[in-house]
């Protein structure tokens, strides 16, 4: 079987350093390098970083930057970053020069934009913040025609909810069109038995979602962020069954999996033991998970791995 899969990875920093740490656990380098940037920084981090981007291209690896349109210290509420302030042109300037130096920069890469936005954890979502149902699309439409009129091409676009969750915001509500989507995310986890949730298998977290985005859209799919927890099943078999078993031979739309390397709510990391970094470091090399050949990558939007 071919290398069908981009293998990526997200780290706690913007540092290389890290990224090779992980590499060497893995026993394989990635071919996606995963990071967060958010609009409501104010030390630099909130533009376009170009020598981080060569960087991470240098190491053959494809950038995917989640751009998030918040300031993270201020929780869910943010009068200032609702949709309609997007819709009607309050960050036109920031989001206008994101573009520009994105063209400058030159080179393909992922960017998800405002993830999750089925939720009601981050003030993009329509369900909090004072959003209305409706907005969310014309926010991401509106954002992408400006890069459309600065004549922007080497970004390849990630439309990427959480799994679907009771109380989510239907999909088909958000989902703004096949024409300004290039790929397709979803965002997922196994928590064990953290706060209170129980044990999934990689199927029952990801399977629901999976058919509904194939009955909506026949762009490329990715897991734009997967991990799982210790706490109350075997992480070392979890992790086993979704990289030797699911994606290869169950979710065969799925070409980009991201693996969320923090140890945040829990500890997420592959290294959370010897038994799951292991059983990550067996199951990814096989050939179907592509590694860091791309350094030389100027195809957009950015296909599949062949």
């Amino acid at each position: 079987m071919g290398t069908r899969i981009y293998y990526g990875v997200h780290v706690p920093s913007l540092d290389i350093t890290q990224v090779a740490a992980f590499e060497a656990d893995a026993q394989k380098p990635v071919a996606i390098l995963m990071w967060y940037q958010q609009w409501g920084m104010t030390d630099g981090s909130q533009y376009f970083q170009p020598a981080w981007m060569s960087e991470v291209r240098a190491h053959g690896s494809i950038p995917l930057v989640t751009w998030e349109p918040w300031d993270p210290s201020k929780g869910v509420d943010q009068p200032s970053y609702s949709l309609e302030q997007i819709i009607n042109g309050s960050f036109d300037p920031y989001i206008a020069k994101w573009a520009q130096d994105s063209k400058g920069w030159g080179h393909p890469y992922f960017l998800r934009f405002a993830q999750e936005m089925n939720g009601n954890w981050y003030p993009w979502a329509e369900q909090v913040n004072g959003n209305a149902a409706g907005q969310f699309a014309l926010a991401w439409k509106h954002v992408y025609s400006i890069f459309m009129a600065q004549g922007i091409n080497n970004v390849t676009w990630v439309w990427s909810p959480n799994i679907d969750y009771p109380g989510s915001t239907p999909l088909g509500e958000l989902y703004p069109g096949d024409a300004s989507v290039d790929w397709v995310g979803m965002d997922g986890y196994n928590w064990g038995t953290v706060g209170g949730h129980v044990w999934q298998t990689y199927s029952s977290i990801f399977q629901p979602t999976y058919t509904e985005i194939l009955e909506m859209t026949s762009k490329p799919v990715m897991i734009a962020e997967m991990a799982s927890a210790e706490q109350g099943g075997n992480k070392a078999s979890w992790i086993t069954d979704a990289f030797t078993t699911q994606l290869p031979e169950n979710f065969p739309s799925i070409r980009a999996v991201i693996w969320f390397n923090e140890n945040k709510e829990t500890d997420w990391r592959i290294e959370s033991s010897q038994a799951a970094q292991n059983a990550f470091a067996t199951s990814i090399q096989s050939t179907i998970y592509a590694s860091n050949n791309y350094a030389s990558l100027e195809t957009s939007p950015i296909p599949p791995p062949q």
